[in-house]
């Protein structure tokens, strides 16, 4: 056994000299495991299951288990959180399998099930923490099913240790949120939990130990109003009220605290704050001036996704360039300091998420969410793509390359197989782009990157309505979807 896992093992580390992030999984269109196939048909002919309205956007690795998220914005969605098992036989285009199980994604079940999930996050002590927005269906027609809920699980046992429904003080009329960062102290109770508030425009800290949440507020937050034109694959439309989304926590500095950076989904701008501020809730007035601006990516740079290795090296989705960036924190931030570490215009259209696990392998997925937003997919294409690569091959020869900052690399230990039963070879295909990165040596940089430093109603509900055809006006309307809550 240890010798195939030595040999495939080699076998990767030489596809990984010539492309970078490897396709991993791929899919016309999603399908999910059933126990039994009556199950199954009952669900096509009730409309419980079609899998025509189902878009990956969430990703997260843990042990054995890739999960993965599917809104529930048109109707057919059994199942809005999910994972691939990654010890199971390889299939390139796996089944998804509900977590923790059907009953639990129970549409509308407030208490015990889940309706919408977007991003989830795994931690160190073995939990994985999942937001529940409770909406159900895309503008104009969203219903709000239940209250914004953070939902966190044993990973061992499959079961939910903790449900935590968002105070009213935390929400606003226009709260969409929909990403997650974690910072993580030196216990299993000290963790504390950031969530980017994108239309309303906040950002809400939630502590474990404290069980209590609270909201900051920003112009940082808002969108910039130069910046939101948009072209992906081809597409040109605004995005024009998008607010804060992309975030991720640092490695600890010095003083025991993290930098999360932030930035607006129509911005170019990188923001961060020290968590020293975010933990503290008697900062929530009066913190203003310990927000700091970080310097601008450049144009066509916007982002929704960004997590931030040990070694104090961004990733972030570029989905203006179908392609995946990087920034190493500890230089400035400005254009000639990140690079393209990776780019496809056909498999990376709308690389919607990316993530680095406890082996330090990265994690993407794109979903050409913007086609199936304002216009329509091609089912006969592959439209959904899940990729994978070790973290220094990423980065390696770029100004990113972590040999040139100051964190101390930790020894990682995976002791799960990544590919166990994967293929020999499944080689991507690449198409439409040519690298111009040059290597950078080791050098030694000043760090002057980082900053010193209402009651939800049920009876408010409406019938679950949905359009006959996604909208193309984008002008106006978000991109994920309108949130209606009345607080």
């Amino acid at each position: 056994m240890l010798a195939r896992f030595l040999i495939l093992g080699c076998l990767l580390a030489t596809i990984s000299a010539t492309v970078k992030l490897r396709e991993l999984y791929s899919w016309n269109v999603l399908d999910w495991n059933y126990p039994d196939p009556y199950s199954k048909q009952r669900d096509l002919e009730s409309g419980a299951l079609n899998p025509k309205n189902a878009l990956p956007v969430g990703i997260e690795r843990w042990r054995n288990k890739l999960f993965v998220s599917v809104p529930r914005w048109f109707p057919g969605i059994p199942a809005t959180l999910n994972y691939i098992s990654l010890d199971a036989p390889y299939e390139p285009s796996p089944k998804l399998t509900p977590y923790p199980s059907f009953k639990e994604n129970e549409l509308g079940n407030c208490e015990t099930g889940l309706t919408t999930v977007y991003r989830i996050k795994a931690d160190k002590c073995d939990r994985l923490w999942v937001l529940d927005v409770g909406t159900y269906g895309y503008d104009p027609n969203v219903t709000n099913v239940c209250p914004y809920a953070l939902s966190v699980y044993d990973l061992h046992t499959n079961q939910r240790l903790r449900r935590y429904v968002f105070r009213p003080e935390d929400i606003v009329p226009t709260t969409f949120i929909a990403n997650i960062a974690l910072d993580e102290g030196d216990t299993c109770d000290d963790y504390f939990a950031y969530f980017s508030d994108e239309l309303g425009y906040g950002l809400i800290t939630y502590s474990w130990e404290q069980n209590k949440s609270w909201r900051f507020s920003h112009g940082f937050f808002l969108p910039d109003p130069l910046v939101g034109d948009f072209n992906i694959a081809g597409m040109n439309f605004q995005w024009i009220s998008e607010g804060i989304f992309g975030i991720s926590a640092s490695p600890k500095g010095p003083d025991g605290f993290r930098t999360l950076y932030f930035s607006p989904i129509t911005s170019n701008t990188e923001f961060a704050v020290s968590t020293r501020i975010l933990r503290d809730e008697t900062k929530v007035k009066g913190s203003y001036k310990d927000f700091k601006v970080i310097g601008s990516r450049g144009p066509d740079t916007h982002t929704t996704a960004k997590v931030v290795d040990d070694t104090g090296v961004q990733l972030y989705n570029l989905i203006d360039q179908n392609a995946i960036g990087c920034w190493n924190t500890q230089l400035p931030m400005k254009p000639q300091n990140t690079a393209v570490v990776d780019r496809d215009d056909v498999s990376m259209i709308f690389p919607c998420d990316v993530k680095v696990d406890e082996g330090r392998n990265v994690w993407v997925i794109s979903d050409r969410m913007s086609i199936f937003l304002e216009s329509e997919l091609d089912y006969s294409d592959i439209n959904f793509r899940i990729f994978t690569a070790n973290f220094d091959d990423l980065v390696r020869g770029t100004v990113c390359d972590p040999s040139i900052t100051t964190y101390q690399q930790p020894n990682y230990l995976n002791t799960i197989p990544l590919y166990k039963n994967f293929p020999s070879s499944t080689p991507r295909v690449r198409t439409g782009f040519t690298s111009s990165l040059g290597s950078v040596g080791p050098q030694k940089f000043i760090n002057d990157a980082n900053p010193t430093f209402n009651n939800y109603n049920p009876q408010q509900n409406q019938p679950y309505l949905f359009p006959t055809a996604k909208s193309l006006s984008t002008t106006r309307n978000p991109w994920w979807i309108t949130n209606n809550y009345s607080y």
